[in-house]
């Protein structure tokens, strides 16, 4: 039996989770790997050939490392389940004039909880992903910080991780920096992989298409929403659109103009199938609302602790003050923020830790 324990490895058949595994095995730990099968690729729709965390390729080339190195591999279908939360709330948030982060739902309610209840199940003691992130104990809690390299840091999707499922939770990649990972697949003879093309698409689409995606899934949708209004803050009708669910707030290239300079949307009224369009300034928001809240480091946040707080992915963050309302968080920008939009995250941050994070409901 192994000194440093056994540990439950999520392998995608991606280059960092590849990496994970190798590095525990040399490490000393005794590796289970385990592949998540979420979507089947063939009813999709869509025409792009499969790519990414659960294609039939994905799941053969991870199978394939966990025999090389010698470590069991199983595979976890949890089809029903992602279709039923992940899927369903991605097309209600859309049809409801919102933008989904099925990730980060993904992460929160789907695969940290599958991974806990399969370790026990495998009497895994830790449980360990390839995520560009770090985690380290701080007064009996459980924070999530930056990854050493700020151009591949995911915190931002791990908000909603509980602290059961962080306190067995093993983040090898936050060490390093994405170029040496890189090197170390090739020293240990995974060139192929090291070279592969990295998919940024949502695993469920995988085409890239989510207005096709919403089409299919949804009957009658594009019947029944084609033909609504762009109009402006003052309520000006400018254009008409393809339907309120195919857009985004922050979209360009919307095929009306309000002047010499880019037109962007900034709100979506389901209720009577408007898009709201305006300036740049206008898409700038102050202050918003974060629902769900899930707090990391600290049991709660005071009124006025001022922290950094992203609201996208890419965003590189903005300082606000923070106060409670209620279950809800309020966040004043000190700076206005372009393109906020209700339904992604809030990442909100102290320095390099993840203090807590939640839903957007409104800017």
């Amino acid at each position: 039996m192994s000194k440093k324990g056994k540990v439950l490895v999520a392998m995608s058949g991606g280059i960092d989770s590849t990496v994970t595994a190798l590095m525990l095995h040399e490490q000393g730990y005794e590796v289970v790997g385990i592949t998540m099968k979420t979507w089947d690729y063939e009813i999709s729709g869509g025409s792009k050939k499969e790519t990414g965390c659960c294609s039939l390729d994905s799941i053969n080339d991870a199978r394939q490392l966990a025999v090389d190195c010698g470590f069991p591999h199983t595979i976890l279908d949890i089809r029903e389940e992602f279709d039923d939360f992940i899927i369903d709330n991605f097309v209600d948030e859309y049809v409801s004039g919102r933008t989904p982060n099925p990730c980060v739902l993904c992460n929160t309610h789907i695969k940290w909880e599958a991974l806990l209840k399969r370790a026990d199940m495998l009497d895994c003691k830790y449980i360990a992903t390839g995520h560009y992130a770090q985690v380290y104990e701080n007064n009996g809690r459980y924070v999530v910080s930056k990854g050493l390299d700020n151009s591949k840091d995911q915190s931002y999707v791990l908000w909603g991780v509980k602290q059961e499922c962080l306190k067995r939770t093993i983040f090898p990649m936050g060490k390093y920096h994405k170029k040496d990972i890189k090197q170390m697949a090739i020293d240990k003879g995974y060139k192929a992989l090291a070279e592969k093309d990295e998919s940024y698409e949502i695993c469920f689409i995988p085409d890239n298409d989510y207005r096709g995606f919403l089409k299919r899934r949804v009957e009658g949708l594009e019947e029944r929403v084609k033909g609504g209004k762009f109009i402006t803050n003052d309520g000006q009708e400018v254009g008409t659109h393809d339907g309120y669910p195919f857009y985004t707030i922050g979209q360009r290239k919307l095929g009306v103009s309000l002047g010499p300079n880019p037109t962007y949307v900034i709100g979506i009224n389901p209720e009577n199938n408007t898009v709201v369009v305006g300036t740049k300034e206008e898409l700038k928001k102050q202050e918003m609302l974060i629902r769900d809240v899930n707090y990391l480091k600290y049991e709660k946040i005071d009124d006025g602790m001022q922290c950094m707080v992203k609201v996208r992915y890419k965003h590189k963050g903005e300082m606000a003050t923070i106060t409670n309302q209620g279950k809800n968080l309020k966040i004043l920008f000190h700076k206005r923020v372009s393109g906020i939009a209700p339904g992604q995250s809030a990442a909100i941050y102290e320095g390099e830790d993840l203090i807590a994070g939640g839903f957007i409901m409104k800017g």
